[in-house]
């Protein structure tokens, strides 16, 4: 069963002043739907409230898993939602009518072993019990490293551990290590619990993470509204760089997450958030969605002519 919580977001807030396409009336607010994960690198979404304009009201629906997000997209169950990259190429390839719009975090990402153990780097990982979720971003990134390193995944005992599992089932002994997403890692290296094998941002995916995305069918029918979105997820975005206290801040507060946690990971740079779908991301994301292809996790490669879509960012980028 998902858990999931929602957070309404109220309108009139804006911060700067936005250009209001046709769908924006003050007369006729309307209800976007926006999910996002349970994670410090999915918080954008919790920012919308200070730059949407009048008439627009975003209900943010959060969800633990990014498989879970993008079957969110895929049902129209949100309007826009963030997820890996990884479950975005995952239900392009077979045929889903998935968008990426937008890019949304980089990084984010540790693969952590126990303090005071003997695994301190990813070729120690051979033998152990890892805590990986299947079909995340983290998955893709610790096979390549791996296989860099001239090993597999069957050179592992591979363990399924939801993200917010990881730290208490490495504090207990359950697995040696696991490749997590913050602010997993921060928790485990600030408590004492584990050590930085590494940040895996050594590949040629770089540190590509999560994206911004949507339905096929607003593509087509709501150009403007995806604008507006966008707009308002940049003015976020780089508000939020230039402000990494109040992220640490509004963490805490929407998610519960552990403050030192939070803080380990933002003061470590682990956490990048970005916006624009530019030619960085997408060679990234097509090098990406090759990989998985090689690793058979799917079994041909997206339309990437539908399922990257820089048309809207590009038009942000120049406003």
């Amino acid at each position: 069963m998902i858990r999931r919580r929602q957070f309404i977001i109220g309108a009139g807030m804006a911060a700067g002043a936005l250009a209001a396409p046709s769908i924006v009336s003050a007369q006729t607010p309307r209800t976007i739907k926006m999910g996002a994960l349970r994670l410090i690198h999915s918080m954008p979404p919790h920012f919308y409230e200070r730059f949407a304009p009048e008439g627009i009201k975003i209900e943010i629906i959060t969800f633990d898993s990014p498989t879970d997000g993008k079957n969110a997209v895929v049902t129209k169950s949100v309007d826009f939602g963030t997820f890996g990259i990884a479950a975005a190429i995952l239900g392009a390839a077979a045929g889903e009518p998935v968008v990426v719009v937008g890019a949304l975090s980089n990084k984010g990402m540790g693969v952590i072993s126990k303090a005071g153990s003997d695994v301190r780097t990813v070729k120690d990982l051979k033998g152990k019990r890892i805590g990986i979720w299947p079909g995340s971003t983290q998955e893709v990134f610790i096979m390549e490293r791996l296989r860099m390193e001239g090993l597999s995944i069957r050179d592992v005992t591979a363990v399924r551990v939801p993200f917010g599992e990881m730290h208490a089932m490495l504090s207990r002994g359950d697995i040696d290590a696991y490749v997590g997403a913050e602010p997993g890692p921060g928790l485990s290296i600030s408590s004492g619990v584990g050590q930085l094998v590494e940040y895996p941002y050594g590949t040629a995916m770089g540190g590509l993470n999560m994206i911004f995305g949507t339905h096929e069918d607003t593509v087509k029918s709501s150009p403007d509204l995806i604008k507006t979105m966008l707009t308002i997820h940049r003015k976020s975005v780089e508000f939020m760089m230039a402000n990494k206290q109040v992220v640490a801040e509004t963490t805490v507060q929407k998610l519960g997450a552990n403050r030192t946690a939070v803080d380990q990971a933002l003061g470590a740079n682990n956490v990048e958030y970005v916006w624009k779908l530019d030619e960085t991301v997408l060679g990234q994301a097509k090098t990406y969605a090759q990989q998985m292809l090689s690793l058979r996790q799917i079994r041909q490669l997206p339309n990437f002519d539908t399922f990257l879509n820089p048309t809207f960012s590009n038009a942000v980028a120049t406003a």
